[in-house]
Protein backbone atom coordinates (compact mmCIF):
# COMPACT_ATOMS: atom_id res chain seq x y z
CA UNK A 1 0.00 0.00 0.00
CA UNK A 2 0.81 3.53 -1.03
CA UNK A 3 0.34 6.93 0.30
CA UNK A 4 2.34 10.26 0.47
CA UNK A 5 2.64 11.76 4.39
CA UNK A 6 3.51 15.08 5.35
CA UNK A 7 5.63 15.52 7.92
CA UNK A 8 6.64 19.39 9.85
CA UNK A 9 8.51 20.38 12.89
CA UNK A 10 9.56 24.18 13.96
CA UNK A 11 12.07 24.41 11.16
CA UNK A 12 10.64 22.58 7.83
CA UNK A 13 9.21 19.43 7.15
CA UNK A 14 8.43 16.95 4.09
CA UNK A 15 6.61 15.24 1.59
CA UNK A 16 6.66 11.73 1.88
CA UNK A 17 6.48 8.51 -0.44
CA UNK A 18 5.53 5.73 1.75
CA UNK A 19 5.01 2.29 0.29
CA UNK A 20 4.69 -1.18 1.80
CA UNK A 21 5.53 1.22 5.11
CA UNK A 22 9.20 2.29 3.70
CA UNK A 23 9.87 5.71 2.83
CA UNK A 24 11.04 5.41 -0.78
CA UNK A 25 11.12 9.27 -1.55
CA UNK A 26 10.93 12.66 -0.19
CA UNK A 27 10.55 16.46 -1.05
CA UNK A 28 11.96 18.30 1.93
CA UNK A 29 11.88 22.11 2.91
CA UNK A 30 13.02 24.35 5.13
CA UNK A 31 10.51 27.13 6.47
CA UNK A 32 11.77 30.90 5.54
CA UNK A 33 9.37 33.18 7.81
CA UNK A 34 5.62 32.57 8.19
CA UNK A 35 4.78 32.60 5.05
CA UNK A 36 7.31 31.04 2.69
CA UNK A 37 9.34 27.61 2.12
CA UNK A 38 12.35 26.51 0.52
CA UNK A 39 12.45 23.33 -1.24
CA UNK A 40 16.17 22.41 -0.72
CA UNK A 41 15.93 18.46 -1.25
CA UNK A 42 14.02 15.86 -3.82
CA UNK A 43 15.10 11.72 -3.38
CA UNK A 44 13.64 9.09 -4.92
CA UNK A 45 14.66 5.59 -4.53
CA UNK A 46 16.23 4.39 -7.38
CA UNK A 47 13.68 1.53 -7.88
CA UNK A 48 10.67 4.31 -8.46
CA UNK A 49 13.13 6.68 -11.23
CA UNK A 50 10.72 7.57 -14.16
CA UNK A 51 7.27 6.66 -12.51
CA UNK A 52 6.45 10.48 -11.70
CA UNK A 53 6.91 10.57 -7.95
CA UNK A 54 8.56 13.45 -7.02
CA UNK A 55 6.41 14.95 -9.15
CA UNK A 56 3.24 13.42 -7.14
CA UNK A 57 5.35 14.87 -3.92
CA UNK A 58 5.69 18.25 -5.20
CA UNK A 59 1.59 18.22 -6.55
CA UNK A 60 1.30 17.13 -2.70
CA UNK A 61 2.98 20.02 -1.54
CA UNK A 62 1.60 22.98 -4.16
CA UNK A 63 -1.81 21.61 -2.72
CA UNK A 64 -0.80 22.09 0.76
CA UNK A 65 1.24 26.03 0.10
CA UNK A 66 -2.05 26.75 -1.65
CA UNK A 67 -4.44 26.19 1.47
CA UNK A 68 -2.17 27.80 3.53
CA UNK A 69 -1.14 30.75 2.04
CA UNK A 70 2.55 29.86 1.59
CA UNK A 71 5.10 30.65 -1.11
CA UNK A 72 8.00 28.64 -2.55
CA UNK A 73 11.10 29.37 -2.95
CA UNK A 74 12.17 25.86 -5.10
CA UNK A 75 16.44 25.58 -4.42
CA UNK A 76 16.31 22.26 -5.59
CA UNK A 77 17.46 21.58 -9.12
CA UNK A 78 14.37 19.07 -9.57
CA UNK A 79 11.56 21.40 -7.91
CA UNK A 80 12.89 24.11 -9.54
CA UNK A 81 12.66 22.42 -13.24
CA UNK A 82 9.49 20.71 -12.26
CA UNK A 83 7.81 24.58 -11.13
CA UNK A 84 8.97 25.66 -14.85
CA UNK A 85 7.68 23.03 -16.46
CA UNK A 86 4.30 23.37 -14.68
CA UNK A 87 2.57 26.91 -15.63
CA UNK A 88 -0.32 26.49 -13.32
CA UNK A 89 1.53 26.21 -10.19
CA UNK A 90 3.59 29.70 -10.75
CA UNK A 91 1.07 31.71 -8.37
CA UNK A 92 3.01 29.70 -5.38
CA UNK A 93 6.31 30.84 -6.28
CA UNK A 94 8.05 33.78 -4.31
Amino acid sequence: MENIQHQQNDKGGSFDYILNGQKLAEMAYIKAGDTKIIIDHTHVDESLKGQGIGKRLQTELVAYVRANDIKVIPLCPFAKATFQKTPEWQDVLA
